[in-house]
């Protein structure tokens, strides 16, 4: 019996992790992303939490979500043309570095006791604008650096297992350190991070990158014709943004339900997230064992609707124990719709747009989510949180029934 469920565990990690993991640079790249996405993680945490602290508004709290966020909106599809057009490592070693300097900048204001929600709002929007660049040129980069075809799904669902492992490993640790030192240790540890990253990019060996040799405004309006085009990916984009506008913004008002609902403070508030982190990690290591993709249309379009009924259930629940358990599963459904999204979408799109639909796919993720942040917070002000996110949840899955058919598609219509 030990023993077949010893085979079983090993079985099963090899078939996470043993694919995309044979080519060298993916190896080196798994290995910085997990020690800088942790950071990544305290520092987001934190920094919630030190505009929580300073302001107890909800508005401050959807501000600072919006200012996060909303360069992506502006900055992602021009992102996608510097992506396919310029080296991608030579850009990632420039936005690490980038980002290393704010995590620094924070670090100093909280460190000196003058930090203040206008200087977390306009540090909020530097790190957006920086990973308004980074995040699509990553996700172009990291199908350059498996050595089959083939691995590229299983390497996109490891790339939602690191972001999802910092997201359950990250926010528990934040709200501890916050607790037990303060902020300021938290952008600390976030800058030293970065170093990670940085050396394993320049340990990487890289073989030559296709180009595209067209102006910039002719490549742009290229990318953005052929994506909304090309059906399913146009469908597929349409539901991540729908989601990212009415589900996504529930973690920045977290804070109000773990100090006003809940009755607790920044352990609790970590806690919450890492529970949403722990189960978007169980979608990581479940799309990652998948072998084949045949299923997994059904299986996105599924974690919308999840996705809503959770939101639903978790904004009027008062039980801290059942929040967990709620957040888990929307954390799950989240992660499973969007790595399936990005995996469908990649599998689908011709390697010379590549870079420009994944800036439009991080337009549609992390870009319309401002806006959604924005409009939460300043509703909670008028009608209460709780109710604004049953709005929300409830809009989510009445979209999600109606764009359901298109999405069981696999084939270009």
């Amino acid at each position: 019996m030990l023993v077949s469920a010893i085979i079983a565990a090993m079985g099963f990690l090899d078939a996470v992790f043993a694919r995309a993991l044979a080519s060298r640079n993916y190896r080196l790249y798994f290995a910085g992303q997990l020690v800088s996405l942790a950071g990544t993680w305290m520092q987001q945490i934190a920094m919630i939490w030190l505009a929580w602290r300073l302001s107890n508004s909800a508005a401050v709290l959807g501000m600072v979500g919006f200012a996060s966020q909303i360069p992506i909106l502006l900055i992602g599809p021009i992102a996608g043309v510097l992506t396919d057009r310029y080296d991608r490592r030579r850009i990632l070693l420039a936005t690490q570095c980038a980002a290393l300097g704010q995590a620094l900048a924070l670090a100093a204001l909280a460190w000196h006791g003058e930090a203040t929600p206008g200087w977390l709002i306009a540090l909020a929007f530097v790190l957006g604008a920086i990973n308004a660049v980074d995040l699509p040129t990553r996700q172009a980069f990291s199908a350059q650096l498996v050595e089959k075809r083939e691995d590229l799904p299983n390497a996109i669902a490891l790339n939602s297992l690191l972001m999802n492992t910092a997201r359950f490993i990250g926010p528990a640790l934040a709200g501890f350190a916050v607790a037990a030192f303060g902020e300021a240790w938290c952008f600390v540890i976030n800058a030293a991070s970065y170093l990670a990253v940085i050396l394993a990019l320049l340990a990487m060996r890289l073989g030559p990158q296709a180009r595209a040799s067209e102006p910039a405004w002719q490549a742009f309006r290229e990318g953005v014709a052929y994506a909304w085009s090309h059906a399913t990916i146009r469908h597929r984009l349409l539901a991540v943004a729908t989601l990212s506008f009415l589900l996504t913004p529930y973690a920045v008002m977290m804070p109000l339900y773990a100090n006003a609902i809940y009755g607790g403070d920044a352990r609790t508030y970590g806690l919450l997230i890492g529970s949403a982190g722990a189960g978007a990690l169980f979608a990581g290591l479940y799309l990652a064992s998948r072998q084949g993709t045949e299923r997994l249309p059904r299986r996105v379009a599924d974690a919308m609707l999840l996705g809503a009924a959770g939101l639903m259930l978790f904004a009027f629940n008062t039980v801290l124990a059942v929040g967990f358990a709620v957040v888990m599963t929307i954390g799950f459904a989240v992660i499973a719709f969007i790595a399936g999204s990005n995996t469908l979408v990649q599998l689908e799109v011709d390697d010379a747009y590549r870079g420009r639909v994944m800036g439009i796919f991080s337009m549609a993720f992390l870009g319309i989510a401002p806006l959604g942040s924005f409009m939460v917070g300043q509703l909670a002000q008028w009608v209460g949180v709780q109710a604004v996110l049953f709005g929300c949840g409830l809009l989510a899955l009445a979209v999600g029934l109606v764009l359901r058919p298109r999405l069981l598609r696999r084939k270009a219509g």
